[in-house]
């Protein structure tokens, strides 16, 4: 192609649409991707089926961001979940929506996303040069003026930043766009694995490996004090807890044990009963199968994987007889069943986090264009941003959204000669 007006670096779902929004109003664009094809994290989101978006309302999707949730509204307010929705079944994809308002596209495959961007950019007309590594942005008195790639520089007005964060590095997502924002004078927050799966402290959990549970009340306990809690499905794994409510509070525990603080997880097995109606249940059990092993009695209250590790905890006798348990034994059991303690001694790497806490401080990007305020003509999206929300499509919209919003302004400033 002749020199680009804009170059888009990184080909995730922020840097597909900002290519392809930028294209589609007018600007020549250049999409540099560093992997053999574009997209390829998001060919493994949502456990292969690519979880796009989620249909809560503006005020509780930004919720889900926390505090900085704020400055996605301005992106949001130009392209949204209802927008995003429409773009993908315009170009032939029929989406589903499913419980927690998640959406996913109605094959389940995470492909056909893909397949429907690729398209779409060729559609359009960008320019897509991918095996293409970046070495360094080029910037001339605090203007963006070109971007050096596989040791050539390439002239250009604008260059949007899209390499997304540090999770999943085999997918291409390595953490060089914090580098090159670093370098362009943006402040980084200290990057972290979020929504990562948690590591237990003893090998209780690898004796329940692959265990799930779907309806579990978790706590996170920090220094003693209870933070967070949640609802949901949990996974034992052989190093130690994951699943969605795990990831849900995973940030929030990989932030404590980052300043050494006690972090413990509180699992309530039976949420749905009370202490004193767990009691009540307990005796009816004692009751009706006293002749049976404690052991035995157990397996009608928990998985069965379960049972020889709260016998040990407990410190109950396998084989006596449920009739012998006394009240205090009783009441025991009672607590760990609605407190069983697990110490997190850590967190899984990057390679297993689906997103990345921390990145690029957003007070020095203008959310109204995603316009670097430190450098001229250079554009920020998607997981490079600090920006982190829970698991249900919030992290991919924003990247949508983010991505828009970056292409279609850059293209705008272009072609008014702003750039």
């Amino acid at each position: 192609m002749t020199q680009p007006d804009i170059i888009v670096i990184g080909g995730g779902a922020a840097g597909m649409m900002a290519a392809g929004q930028a294209a589609q109003a007018g600007a020549r664009t250049l999409l540099l991707e560093k992997m053999p094809l574009p997209g390829r994290k998001l060919g493994i989101t949502g456990k292969g089926r690519c979880n796009l978006t989620n249909s809560a309302e503006m005020r509780e999707f930004i919720a889900h961001f926390g505090p900085s949730g704020r400055f996605l509204r301005q992106a949001f307010a130009r392209f949204f979940n209802v927008d995003l929705m429409d773009f993908f079944e315009d170009l032939g994809l029929k989406l589903v929506t499913e419980r927690g308002g998640r959406v996913f596209p109605a094959s389940g495959q995470a492909g056909d996303v893909l397949r429907t961007l690729r398209r779409w950019l060729q559609e359009v007309g960008v320019t897509v040069q991918t095996s293409a590594t970046v070495e360094r942005l080029v910037v001339t008195d605090g203007r963006l003026t070109g971007v050096v790639c596989n040791g050539q520089e390439i002239p250009c007005k604008a260059a949007i930043l899209a390499t997304g964060g540090a999770s999943y590095p085999a997918t291409g997502s390595t953490g060089d766009g914090y580098r090159f924002a670093a370098a362009a004078g943006h402040h980084i927050i200290d990057i972290r694995p979020a929504l990562v799966p948690l590591e237990t402290a003893d090998s209780v959990t690898g004796r329940m490996a692959d265990l799930n549970l779907r309806n579990v009340q978790a706590r996170l306990l920090v220094n003693g004090k209870k933070v967070a809690e949640d609802f949901g499905e949990l996974v034992f794994s052989k190093s130690g807890v994951t699943g969605p409510i795990i990831l849900t509070l995973s940030g929030l525990a990989v932030d404590a044990l980052r300043s050494n603080h006690k972090v413990e997880l509180s699992l309530d097995l039976k949420p749905a009963l009370d202490e004193q109606k767990l009691d009540r249940r307990l005796l009816r059990d004692l009751d009706a199968r006293g002749k049976e092993p404690i052991s035995s009695l157990l397996r009608g209250l928990l998985p069965a994987a379960m049972v020889p590790v709260c016998l040990d905890l407990t410190g109950l006798p396998a084989e006596r007889t449920a009739a012998t348990l006394n009240a205090k034994e009783r009441r025991k059991l009672g607590r760990w069943i609605k407190d069983f303690r697990l110490e997190i001694s850590g967190h899984r790497p990057f390679s297993e986090a689906i997103v990345t806490a921390g990145g690029v401080e957003t007070k020095e990007v203008d959310p109204r264009t995603m316009e670097s305020r430190l450098t001229e003509g250079l554009y920020l999206a998607g997981e490079l941003l600090d920006l982190q929300a829970e698991t249900g499509g919030y992290n991919l919209q924003a990247a949508f959204s983010t991505g828009w919003l970056a292409g279609r302004c850059a293209a705008e400033a272009v072609q008014e000669g702003d750039l």
